[in-house]
């Protein structure tokens, strides 16, 4: 992005030849509006999320009547709250809650940021309102933006994006954990408090993968992440993968489970999070983004879970059995398991055989896991044999330690399988196994070399050391140390002196304006520097003291 987005102090001349104090928005086409938001609209944690969206709505719609050469007679934004939030996608009640905010005075005094003017016919039927946008300043930073960012982001996404042009418009590069840092919670217990990291990071991979931000990880300055923004989004296209004709037997698995492991990150809980109240509440409004009459509630209802399934008698073990189409299962105590019924394919099977004694201990999840790493190695060109022989030897180690494996078979098997037991250790080269090369056997010559490395670097560092210590002479032992006189304690600090009552202002006011040189010295020395500066100000107090570098306490 530009410097250009950053806002300047710098008046600019308008089309009458002066400078103006506010910055217009020029009315455009729907595609190229742009809007000018002021930054006390999305920093801060006083503004809710939907404001920013709100403001940037309302001033676009208002742009005809504001820019300078318009009628006097032109309308304002005159939408109605359901418009607004069917052009935003946002519930009624999210609209609400930024025009409220908007339409209340500013923190620092100012006047709102819109001003609402309500109007009815003359039969008392109600009539949609008019909004009028009050421009940003020049003299305060803002940001020129386009208005469709507003109608394509959630609220809290916007806001994010927001901070990520602000930051790349001053030249910062900006960590996960700092984004976070300025985004805050607006309900709840957390009110108040700013998100986390992990959210942070969710918003930056949310915005990079619908094409608002392009992210080049850790490319940036001590390894943070590069980020650019887009004012329009940008989407590559991955390419298809192949499927092998040739790999038949794991039909069982999807392919997309081979491919990218499912995600475990449920965005904080099942539904999203709108502040507006249960999931199950209903929300129906006349219009639709796209002008058609339908519903604009995003919220779904989803199985709580109450009606569990139907009992039914099992002959055989709790992993491996199959399950009917309306029962799932589970080995767990806890509760019933919701997913759908475990299946292995052979080749999967196969490379478990090392350890089949355990796979009844673990959960349906952690072996499907186990399931689909194993695949994905296998369709990187992993042979059966080497995962195979890794998992044995793995194992072998494990069981040889006996408190270990009583540790690993008290639940923690399948984390061990995926973290320990199936991961390829060794150097860059695929062909290197454990510090061996696969195919011979011999010792990988990269390791050895490696290896050697290390060694030498280490024995001449050592040997730099050594020869960088100097060689001190033992100093003679000292004198002994003649006795100390008795200590006698005193007191510290000492007791303040008696000040009297705390004179009021008005009080204060006549000493300071009948006090002396004189009297300010004899107010030093009787009462101390920081009662006299109390009494009569550090402006006419500091010149009398004799310690330039005393602080005297509290200002006048």
């Amino acid at each position: 992005m530009s410097a250009a987005l950053l806002a300047t102090a710098e008046p600019r001349r308008t089309r009458g030849g002066a400078s103006s104090a506010v910055r217009y928005n020029r009315p455009r086409r729907r595609a190229e509006q742009t809007v000018w938001i002021p930054e006390s609209l999305y920093r801060g944690s006083d503004a809710p999320d939907e404001a920013a969206a709100v403001y940037i709505k309302v001033a676009a719609l208002d742009a005809r009547r504001s820019f300078p050469g318009a009628r006097h007679d032109q309308d304002p934004c005159t939408a109605r709250v359901s418009e607004l939030a069917a052009a935003l996608g946002m519930s009624p009640s999210a609209v609400e809650r930024g025009l409220t905010y908007l339409n209340r005075d500013c923190p620092d005094g100012a006047e709102p940021w819109l001003r609402t003017t309500q109007r009815t016919h003359r039969g008392g039927r109600g009539r949609s309102a008019k909004r009028y946008a009050r421009l940003v300043p020049r003299d305060q930073a803002a940001i020129e933006i386009p208005v469709r960012l507003a109608e394509a982001l959630t609220p809290r996404r916007l806001r994010a994006w927001l901070h990520l042009a602000r930051a790349t418009a001053k030249g910062l590069q900006v960590t996960a954990a700092e984004l976070a840092g300025e985004l805050y919670h607006h309900s709840g217990k957390h009110a108040g408090e700013p998100l986390s990291e992990r959210t942070g990071r969710r918003l930056m991979d949310d915005l990079e993968a619908a094409g608002w931000i392009t992210l080049g990880r850790r490319a940036g300055q001590h390894a943070r992440h590069a980020v650019t923004v887009n004012t329009s989004p940008l989407h590559t296209v991955p390419d298809a993968p192949a499927p092998d004709p040739a790999v038949d037997d794991d039909a069982l698995f999807p392919i997309s489970d081979l491919l990218a492991p499912p995600a475990t990150d449920t965005h904080d809980g099942v539904g999203a999070d709108d502040h507006d109240g249960s999931l199950a509440s209903r929300e129906d409004s006349s219009l639709t983004p796209d002008g058609r009459a339908g519903n604009l509630s995003i919220r779904r209802r989803r199985d709580s879970g109450s009606n569990g399934p139907r009992a039914v008698e099992n002959q055989a073990g709790p992993t491996f059995q199959s399950a009917t189409p309306d029962e799932k299962r589970s080995n767990k105590a806890a509760g019933p398991y919701r997913g759908p019924g475990l299946q292995l394919s052979p080749r999967v099977w196969q490379v478990l055989e090392p350890v089949h004694p355990e796979l009844p201990a673990i959960s349906p999840y952690v072996l499907r896991r186990i399931g689909q790493e194993i695949g994905r190695q296998l369709s990187a060109g992993v042979g059966m044999e080497r995962l195979t022989t890794r998992l044995t030897t793995r194992y072998s180690r494990l069981t040889a330690a006996g408190p270990a494996i009583e540790r690993a078979r008290r639940g923690e098997v399948g984390r061990w399988i995926l973290g320990a037991g199936l991961p390829r250790h060794g150097c860059r080269l695929d062909s290197c196994e454990d510090g061996t090369t696969w195919a011979t056997g011999e010792r990988c010559a990269l390791c050895a070399n490696i290896a050697a490395t290390e060694q030498a670097l280490a024995a001449a560092a050592a040997e730099e050391a050594r020869a960088q210590q100097p060689v001190v002479a033992e100093p003679p032992p000292d004198p002994p140390a003649p006795p100390r006189p008795p200590v006698t304690w005193l007191r510290w600090p000492p007791p303040s002196p008696d000040l009297g009552p705390e004179p009021t202002p008005d009080e204060r006011e006549q000493a300071r304006k009948a006090a002396t040189d004189e009297t300010v010295r004899q107010a030093l020395a009787e009462l101390g520097a920081p009662a006299a500066i109390r009494l009569y100000g550090r402006a006419r107090v500091l010149p009398h003291l004799t310690d330039p570098e005393h602080d005297g306490g509290t200002p006048a």
